[in-house]
């Protein structure tokens, strides 16, 4: 914004050919107000003014939803503009809060920047002229009080936002793509079935290897709507207008699909706040601040292939020289030094494509070994462990389950109670010592315990008090922990039910099922070389089984 006046032709048209500029501006809080604030009131108000006191060349500027306490408003900005180019001769509001509530912005426009332009300002209802009266000492003090309403409004719509946000509503206006508001309970969204369809596909595209980059690409090229396209197309609410390139898709519209969590039917509330009732900019908040309510519309996405999508978002993955992306980039870490291990491919030679490890490549001094194996064997060796653990599963599921509860040290249903128990028990111990201490003072207050005896008597209840809070708190976050794991065991055997039989180790099964795999450098043994890889799965970790070279010497020779 320019606050220094920039005069081009001041004395280029005289004052019959200059406009009167008549500015109306409605905000969403203004229109609490009802029909006295309204832009056809404005309007006819300002034009009746004009008309009374013979001033010419009426020209509107209409800011209709706009904020008084920002002053980056299209048609504001275009009246200054006017004025900058000597085209206005007097500029008329209805009063000062129309004009605007920041009030070092308003005076400083009304006293100082409109005399330099050599306009008239006239606000009616507080009986401004800066023509017939230009030292009302009034005016500053009424646009200190214009800007106290603007921040006494802010807070009012903060708190009502908060207690909404808090109860599990919806706080954002416009649902995201492949949702829309239920005609019957605007507060509640359903899906759009062609906008889930678009969505669906996104995270497929993800799961199958592809970046964000690579997605927006492979849409714009099968001319998939954009979501502000879609919307304007389906009569849609959405914030943003069509521009001459908006039918293209741009990574940072897929990364945010990709990372929003309301597709697995959540609402999350505060994600961003603004600093300042005047200030435009928001600032993300830690996911930890975060407020969730689960289930409050039908999913679009399930929560395992969301949790799949965020893992691979998390591992970077570059491409080959070549411009491709293997399934396996990004997954393979070395057993060693814990780094990743990266596709090397030979272009020259017939020499089988294969896996180093990234500190072997990349450093000088050899920090670790190559730990070194190809893309056949490591390949063969997950699609046979995955095969005979979906086969494990589904012809003695009972033993699998316990394989599976043991190696992720769940809870016992017995020991979940014998927990919930014992928090129960130091509740109500804890409560017991908050009357006792209560009456220890008290007794020390009648006089009928030294101040000496208090103390020592209200430290040991009040160490008593600490140790079982302390212990009430582990209790909970064991239970928490055991619950956690029991419904990871069940996303598990969903996706072994999703996946029962397969022919080919697609990326999308891959990613599915494996969150990363442990490659250890080949030994000698017994004059043969074996190599030990460890594969840990997606909400369950390692299942307890390593597997060794003989396989593995099939294939990788």
């Amino acid at each position: 914004m320019n606050l220094q006046p920039t005069i081009k032709n001041k004395k280029a048209k005289s004052t019959e050919e200059q406009w009167t500029a008549c500015y109306c501006r409605l905000s969403c809080d203004d229109d609490l107000d009802g029909d006295s604030n309204s832009i056809r009131n404005q309007k006819m108000l300002l034009q009746k003014y004009a008309d009374e006191n013979r001033l010419r060349n009426v020209k509107f500027y209409v800011d209709d939803g706009y904020s008084g306490s920002n002053f980056d408003r299209p048609d504001f900005n275009r009246m200054m503009d006017d004025v900058d180019n000597g085209r206005i001769s007097t500029v008329i509001v209805k009063d000062m809060s129309r004009f605007g509530r920041d009030h070092i912005l308003v005076g400083y426009y009304t006293k100082y920047y409109f005399a330099e332009a050599d306009v008239r300002f006239i606000a009616i209802y507080d009986q401004v002229d800066s023509e017939t009266n230009p030292d009302d000492d009034i005016t500053p003090f009424k646009n200190i009080l214009n800007e106290m309403y603007a921040k006494d409004c802010s807070k009012k719509i903060k708190a009502v936002v908060r207690a909404k946000g808090n109860a599990g509503k919806h706080i954002t206006s416009i649902p995201p793509l492949g949702y829309k508001k239920d005609p019957e309970n605007k507060e509640k969204w359903i899906i759009d079935e062609k906008g889930a369809e678009i969505v669906k596909e996104i995270f497929k595209l993800c799961i199958q290897g592809y970046g964000p980059t690579q997605i927006a690409r492979i849409l714009t090229e099968r001319g998939v709507d954009t979501p502000v396209v879609y919307c304007h197309k389906n009569g849609l609410p959405t914030s943003q207008k069509i521009r001459e390139d908006s039918e293209i898709w741009e990574q940072k519209t897929v990364v945010g699909i990709l990372e929003n969590l309301a597709y697995t039917g959540c609402t999350v509330n505060f994600k961003s706040f603004k600093k300042s009732y005047k200030s435009k900019r928001r600032i993300y908040t830690p996911k930890d601040d975060w407020v969730i309510f689960e289930n409050t519309q039908e999913a679009i996405i399930d929560k395992q292939t969301f949790e799949t999508v965020q893992k691979i978002r998390q591992s970077k993955r570059r491409p080959t020289d070549m411009g491709e992306m293997s399934p396996l980039s990004g997954m393979l870490y070395c057993a060693d030094c814990g780094k990743k291990m990266y596709l090397c491919r030979c272009s020259t030679t017939k020499q089988s494509e294969y896996f180093n490890c990234s500190s072997y490549r990349k450093t000088l001094k050899r920090t670790c070994t190559s730990h070194q194996i190809t893309v056949k064997a490591i390949t063969a060796l997950i699609q046979d462990d995955l095969r005979r653990t979906i086969q494990f599963a589904k012809s003695q599921n009972e033993r699998f389950l316990q394989t599976l509860q043991s190696s992720t040290e769940s809870k016992t249903k017995k020991e979940i109670k014998e927990n919930l128990k014992e928090i129960e028990t130091s509740e109500e111990r804890i409560e017991k010592l908050d009357k006792i201490i209560e009456s220890l003072y008290e007794d020390k207050v009648e006089g009928k315990i030294s101040e000496e005896r208090y103390l020592k008597m209200s430290d040991t209840y009040e160490s008593e008090q600490s140790a079982l809070k302390e212990r009430v708190k582990t209790l909970k976050s064991e239970i928490e922990k055991a619950k956690e794991q029991d419904d990871k065991i069940l996303d598990f055997m969903m996706l072994i039910h999703k996946y029962s039989s397969f022919e080919k180790l697609t990326p999308e099964i891959l990613r599915s099922f494996i969150d990363k795999v442990i490659v250890h450098e080949k030994t000698k043994v017994d004059g043969h070389y074996r190599q030990t890889v460890e594969i840990v799965y997606n909400f369950v970790g390692a299942i307890d089984r390593p597997l060794w070279g003989d396989e593995l010497d099939k294939n990788n020779r």
